[in-house]
């Protein structure tokens, strides 16, 4: 986070996406604040608890929070640091909490392949990013707004009819299905 802060300070493309379930960690919520004040594009996909604000002048007037709650309970954490092809991308089994920086065992590994870089950073946090059917945006205030467009992208579906067209998900109706409650 500090290198993009301090590639932002000197005029070149700076950015961070991460994808996790919770944000709550202070030392790293002020990273991506310090980051957001030297001009680094901040999005984030934190499908629950995230203890940042986005969107404060001065403070995180370049960081966006986006809610994904769909269909699949996700467990991707992604997280991409830099701009362009030469950005770093790793995968991790640990959202940005204390208790997995503190008090367990998880795993953090770069992708060094180019072209799976490429598909997770487009694919993965690309649709995530874009999804306007089932994602809500964060306010500086906490609260949640539906994203504006309203529907043409569902980042699940997506990702699930990619991989039916990679004949890697099956294309008939699942045995279980689910039943609206009551």
């Amino acid at each position: 986070m500090a290198r993009e802060a301090e590639k932002a300070r000197r005029g070149e493309p700076a950015r961070i996406v991460a994808k996790m379930n919770s944000l709550v960690d202070p030392v790293v919520i002020r990273a991506l604040y310090q980051a957001s004040r030297a001009g680094v594009d901040v999005d984030l996909v934190v499908r629950g608890i995230c203890c940042l604000r986005p969107g404060v002048p001065g403070v995180s007037d370049r960081i966006r929070v986006t809610s994904i709650v769909d269909r699949f309970l996700e467990h991707a954490r992604l997280f991409v640091f830099g701009a362009g092809p030469d950005a770093e991308c790793y995968l991790s089994s640990a959202d940005w909490m204390p208790r997995n920086f503190h008090s367990r065992v998880e795993v953090l590994f770069p992708v060094e392949d180019p072209a799976l870089r490429a598909r997770l950073v487009e694919e993965v946090a690309g649709l995530a990013l874009a999804d306007d059917a089932k994602a809500r945006r964060m306010e500086t205030d906490g609260s949640y707004v539906r994203a504006a467009d309203g529907g043409s992208v569902r980042s699940q579906e997506a990702l699930l009819e990619a991989a039916r067209r990679a004949g890697v998900a099956p294309s008939r109706p699942p045995v279980l299905r689910q039943i609206p409650s009551p």
